[in-house]
């Protein structure tokens, strides 16, 4: 099977309706990310064949969970995960990618050149450090930090009515635990990756 037809297959047991436009560009993206991966070491996944699921759909698992927002922030997005796949699904969305990491940051601009996403801007900076003139409405984080640190780190680009989507992988009952006093997990979803036997879940946090 090809990495398109494994991508499409995917997609469709997620329930995500795509064109044939925006799998495309996930295909350029993921094209993308192993060529660069080569030389940048943005993802520890080196087989091509293994991020269609590890990457690309483990991302999109995130999409359906984005509405009520138009501004999404990713924190530590490293190689553009989860918010270029999260950009291409929903390209009404106002997407930030932030990591602190120039290497990787470089690789984003460049992806978000030739792929022509209209509807992402790559910040370098360090997330404490950062201060847009709009806040987000969504904030998300796939290998960041823990669910304490994340919302502590973050709180101050969260829009009123905001919330945090943080991707986990196995349930992570201490660290919600761990949450700051005046934030709770309003949903703990547990998600399926095709292709992807491993356990995975989004943990929507909110103020109180």
């Amino acid at each position: 099977m090809t990495h398109i037809a494994e991508l499409n297959r995917g997609i469709e047991q997620l329930g995500i309706d795509l064109t044939g436009g925006q799998t495309a560009l996930l295909g350029g993206y993921l094209s993308l990310l192993a060529k660069w991966n080569q030389t940048y070491n943005l993802t520890a996944v080196r087989e091509e064949a293994r991020m269609v699921s590890y990457h690309l759909l483990d991302s999109l698992t995130l999409v359906p969970h984005l509405d009520g927002g138009t501004r999404l922030l990713d924190v530590g997005s490293g190689g553009g995960m989860p918010g270029i796949p999260a950009a291409i699904a929903r390209p009404d969305l106002s997407v930030v990618v932030l990591d602190a990491n120039h290497k990787k940051t470089t690789f984003l601009r460049q992806a978000v050149i030739e792929l022509k996403l209209v509807n992402v801007e790559v910040i370098t900076s360090r997330v404490e450090l950062y201060r847009p003139d709009t806040p987000f409405d969504r904030i998300t984080s796939r290998a960041f930090a823990e669910l304490g640190e994340f919302v502590s780190l973050t709180r101050h680009l969260l829009a009123p009515g905001g919330q945090w989507l943080a991707m986990k992988g196995v349930y992570p009952y201490e660290e919600i635990a761990s949450l700051p006093e005046d934030t709770r997990a309003s949903e703990v979803l547990g998600v399926g990756v095709p292709g992807l036997d491993a356990e995975r879940h989004l943990v929507r946090v909110v103020p109180r």
